[in-house]
C-alpha cells in the first residue's frame, strides 16, 4: 500500500516538474546539442548576444501582447500597429521635420490612442476582441499606405535616429538588449508587483467575480490593450532605426512569432498561465533554435517547421504533465 502511494507521488511529482520547466530543459538540451556540434560557431559570447539582439524586438512586442492575452482577450493589430509606428516616426522626422525625441514621443502616443480605441471597442461596444482588433488593424494599415502612397520612407532620415540602435555598450553588448532589459522589468513589475497588475490577473482569472468585487473590468482592459499597442510602437520605432526606412509591412511577422512565443511561455514556470517571463523564455527557445538550425545550414522553412512542431509538443506536454500529475 506505502509502495503504491509513493509511486503515485513520484509519478505526480514528475509530471509536475514536467509541467513547468519542460521547456527549459528542452532549452538547456537544445544548447547544449548545438554547443557541442558547433562549438566555434554557437557557444561563443558574440553568438550569444547575436541571439539576444535579434530576439530583443520580438520580445518587446510579444511581452506588450502578453498584457492583453492573459485578460484573456487576444490583440490582433499589435504588429500592424508597430508597422505604422515605423512609418509613423520616420515621416514626422523627413516630411514634418520634427525633432527626433518629439516625433518618437508623438508616435508612442497615437500608438497608445490606437490601443485605448482597441480596448473601448472590445469593452464598450462588447465587439470581440479577435474581430475588433482585426478590423482596427484593418483600418490602421490603410492609414499607413495612405500617409506613405505604400513607398517605404528612406531618404532623410537623421543619423541620430539611425545611430539610436548602433550603440554597444562595452563595444560589445548591442543598446537594442539594454532597451529591452529595461521594458521586460518594467512589464514585470507593473504585472507582478502593483495593484493594477494584481487586477490584470484577477480580470483574466474571472473577470465576472472581479467587477462584482468593485474593480472597474473595462478601465483595466483598456489600459491592457494600451500597453500591448505602445509596446508594439516602441517595436516598430525600434525596428526603423535597424533597418534604416519606414516600411509599411516591416513588423507584420512579428503577430505570429508573438503568439507562438506567448503560448510557448505558457508552458514554461506555471501551470498554463500567461507571464512575461514565460514569453521572454519562449521568445528565446525560438530564437535558440532558429540560430542554431541557420548554423547547420537547414533552410527557412525547416525554421518554421521546427517552430511550429515545438509549440505544438510544450503545449500539449505541459497539458498531459498537468492531467497526471492531478492523478
Amino acid at each position: 500500500m506505502n509502495k503504491s502511494i509513493s509511486k503515485n507521488e513520484s509519478r505526480r511529482r514528475f509530471f509536475r516538474f514536467i509541467g513547468k520547466f519542460g521547456t527549459i530543459v528542452f532549452l538547456l538540451i537544445m544548447i547544449t546539442f548545438f554547443s557541442i556540434m558547433k562549438p566555434r560557431a554557437f557557444a561563443t559570447v558574440r553568438n550569444l548576444l547575436n541571439v539576444l539582439n535579434q530576439s530583443s524586438l520580438l520580445i518587446i512586442i510579444a511581452c506588450g501582447l502578453t498584457a492583453v492575452v492573459i485578460i484573456g482577450d487576444f490583440d490582433m493589430s499589435v504588429a500592424i500597429t508597430a508597422s505604422f509606428s515605423g512609418v509613423l516616426v520616420t515621416g514626422l522626422m523627413v516630411k514634418q521635420n520634427l525633432p527626433i525625441w518629439f516625433a518618437i514621443i508623438c508616435t508612442i502616443a497615437i500608438c497608445a490612442l490606437c490601443g485605448m480605441i482597441n480596448g473601448l471597442i472590445v469593452t464598450k461596444l462588447r465587439v470581440s476582441s479577435v474581430i475588433a482588433t482585426i478590423g482596427t488593424g484593418g483600418i490602421i494599415f490603410g492609414l499607413n499606405y495612405a500617409y506613405t502612397s505604400g513607398s517605404p520612407i528612406v531618404t532623410g532620415i537623421p543619423k541620430g535616429f539611425l545611430n539610436m540602435t548602433l550603440i554597444r555598450l562595452f563595444g560589445k553588448i548591442p543598446i537594442n538588449i539594454i532597451y529591452m532589459a529595461v521594458i521586460v522589468f518594467i512589464l514585470w513589475i507593473i504585472l507582478n508587483r502593483t495593484e493594477l497588475g494584481q487586477r490584470i490577473q484577477a480580470v483574466g482569472g474571472n473577470s465576472v467575480a472581479t467587477k462584482l468585487s468593485g474593480i472597474n473590468v473595462d478601465s483595466i482592459k483598456i489600459t491592457s490593450y494600451i500597453f500591448s499597442s505602445v509596446c508594439g510602437g516602441i517595436t516598430g520605432i525600434l525596428l526603423s532605426s535597424v533597418i534604416g526606412s519606414g516600411n509599411s509591412t516591416a513588423a507584420d511577422s512579428y503577430l505570429m512569432n508573438s503568439f507562438a512565443a506567448i503560448f510557448l511561455g505558457s508552458a514554461t514556470l506555471k501551470d498554463g498561465e500567461f507571464h512575461i517571463l514565460g514569453t521572454l523564455i519562449g521568445v528565446i527557445i525560438i530564437n535558440i533554435g532558429f540560430n542554431g538550425l541557420a548554423i547547420f545550414g537547414m533552410s527557412n522553412y525547416v525554421q518554421y517547421i521546427f517552430q511550429g512542431a515545438i509549440l505544438v509538443c510544450a503545449v500539449a506536454l505541459s497539458s498531459i504533465s498537468r492531467i497526471y500529475a492531478n492523478k
